[in-house]
């Protein structure tokens, strides 16, 4: 399946979409994701614009999330295992763009058998690997906005037949107050509201439920299960909700702006003067 031979027409979940061709937003017109959303609060409508018809080559901290969702859940591209120390020589180089090329993710030898560990680690966690047992991995969920008749997707890492979506983050620490930080950091709090959003609105639950499964990519590759409290939840779906007026209006208007045209006064931060004497 290719990009150009799916287009999404009618919401529902789509379970065998591959990524590249949910990435590449498969919905005539254009659709929002909760990436999007949050970019769309954190830079401007520009920026969202350009993103979403350019995007960023891959990282290798990207690529080894894919590699660890693969191990996890059993679906994703083909893992390309590169036996070099690092990608400092022509031929790993090489071996990267290859597998590049031929749709696979590239991951150092060392960096594999860390996700294989990591893999592990979250197997043998008796709620973690409860959790991912019933349900199916890598769903695709296409919906129209009520309040806007804009056209939203989200991607499950796990639906629970239940409702309940399960997503897994690897992270550096899964201390709860790291988990915490990164949470409003990368705006968890608005993915988690806008995949129970997904799951209302698609009349797959009345009471869904958003669990995050953090695994610590170093060893000894610990797991901590969360869930964000009911507030913060709510102050994620306040937020989602400004993004998806700011994207209505854009896609309404046709116009993406970014900064003001005109010049703008500013003052420097608090911080910044405090210890200043006049």
């Amino acid at each position: 399946m290719t990009t150009t031979e799916v287009i999404v027409t009618e919401p529902g979940v789509y379970a065998d979409m591959p990524e590249d061709v949910y990435h590449a937003d498969p919905v005539p017109g254009g659709s929002l994701s909760s990436t999007g959303a949050r970019k769309l609060l954190t830079r401007t409508p520009a920026h969202f614009d350009y993103a979403r018809r350019n995007p960023p080559a891959s990282t290798d901290d990207f690529d080894f999330g894919k590699v660890a969702h693969k191990l996890l859940l059993g679906v994703g591209a083909p893992i390309a295992r590169i036996e070099a120390k690092d990608w400092r020589t022509n031929k790993a180089k090489d071996a990267r763009e290859a597998a590049y090329a031929a749709g696979e993710v590239p991951l150092l030898a060392a960096d594999h058998d860390r996700a294989l560990r990591l893999a592990d680690a979250v197997r043998k966690h008796r709620l973690a690997a409860a959790m991912l047992t019933d349900g199916e991995p890598e769903q695709s969920a296409f919906w129209v906005d009520p309040e806007t008749e804009i056209w939203r997707r989200a991607r499950f890492d796990w639906l629970r037949s239940d409702g309940t979506v399960i997503d897994l983050k690897t992270c550096q620490s899964a201390a709860e107050a790291d988990v915490a930080k990164s949470s409003a950091n990368y705006g968890y709090h608005q993915q988690a509201a806008w995949y129970l959003d997904a799951i209302r609105d698609l009349g797959l639950s009345d009471n869904p439920a958003f669990v995050f499964v953090f695994v610590e990519k170093a060893p000894p590759h610990l797991v901590h299960v969360v869930q964000l409290t009911p507030d913060d939840v709510a102050a994620g779906h306040a937020r989602n909700r400004k993004a998806i007026a700011k994207y209505a209006e854009c896609q309404r208007t046709g116009v993406w702006p970014g900064y003001p045209a005109d010049i703008t006064t500013i003052s420097l931060p608090a911080w910044a003067t405090r210890t200043e004497e006049f």
